[in-house]
């Protein structure tokens, strides 16, 4: 595994790649028919999860209830059946509880209550995608983290390929990024994420490696030969960062040097695999909840 250093512009050489025979497997292990929709109701392709202070789950899926709300055991708690967005991709849950969405064809971050009523947009007017230099506008962003204090970054996505940080009243502090193959470049900022001492993951998708940022946005270190990253996130309790490799649909558990711990699963259509694990999140429990693009659903995996 590769763990690049920007110290006097040098690169340590990169380690063997990874041997994933050897690689342990998770102890975790799938809840069959977790989510509890009503008769007659699904899930469309389903982008995005996330796990609030009380362990509800947050589902934004494509279908005919784009955002779903349940407890932990799967009971489903509310849906949001008309929500203002164009093509669901990132869901977020704020530290004071608010609900955030990101609409990647409508180029927009929004914030709800967690009843769905909208109480802050960050868009274009008419919803057109902004450039590299814009401050509020996005070009099919793709997902978003939160400070402690309530301020956030956006992984501004597939089109400007950057990360935007904002205050907690959705003020404009800095941004970084653009395509690129070099050192604090991008090419798709698929998911971003922040570990206790604020240093920002991004999941640097299509160049197939994380590259880790201090909270101003100066690049510290890089992570290759880890799979393709999709979705990351930080679980506080265990101070560990878990990844969907969505290329290779698996999901692993990374030490924050990068080292692999596990992994979870493979490519299938049966309970327990996956097909494009596109995010996920981890309860306070550790239970780990995959959003899956191509098998239409959300998994929960609990040890």
């Amino acid at each position: 595994m590769l763990r690049t250093l920007l110290v006097l512009s040098l690169s340590c050489a990169p380690l063997a790649a990874v041997d994933w025979g050897k690689v342990p497997q998770l102890p975790h292990k799938v809840v069959p028919n977790w989510a509890q929709l009503p008769a007659g109701s699904n899930f469309g392709e389903t982008p995005s999860v996330a796990v609030d202070a009380k362990d509800n789950v947050w589902v934004f899926n494509r279908g005919d209830k784009p955002v779903v709300q349940f407890d932990k055991s799967g009971k489903m708690l509310q849906a949001w059946t008309s929500p203002p967005v164009v093509a669901a991709h990132g869901i977020g849950v704020g530290p004071d509880g608010a609900v955030w969405l990101v609409d990647t064809s409508g180029h927009s971050v929004m914030k709800f209550t967690t009843e769905g009523r909208l109480q802050m947009v960050i868009a274009n007017a008419g919803r057109l995608p902004g450039d590299n230099s814009s401050e509020y506008a996005f070009n099919l962003p793709t997902s978003l983290t939160f400070r402690p204090d309530g301020g956030f970054y956006v992984g501004d996505g597939y089109g400007n390929s950057r990360v935007v940080q904002y205050s907690k009243d959705g003020e404009y502090i800095r941004h970084w990024g653009g395509m690129g193959l070099e050192p604090g470049r991008f090419n798709t900022v698929h998911s971003v994420t922040l570990d206790s001492k604020g240093n920002v993951y991004v999941a640097d998708r299509t160049n197939n490696r994380i590259q880790v940022f201090d909270p101003e946005g100066k690049f510290l270190y890089q992570w290759t030969d880890i799979g393709q990253p999709w979705g990351l996130y930080y679980a506080a309790k265990e101070n560990t960062i878990y990844m969907c490799d969505g290329l290779n649909n698996r999901i692993i558990q990374l030490n924050l040097d990068g080292q692999i711990l596990g992994q979870l699963s493979s490519f299938g259509k049966a309970p327990g695999k996956l097909d494009f694990a596109h995010h996920l999140a981890v309860d306070s429990e550790g239970s780990i909840y995959v959003a899956e693009i191509k098998n239409w659903r959300v998994q929960k995996f609990a040890k």
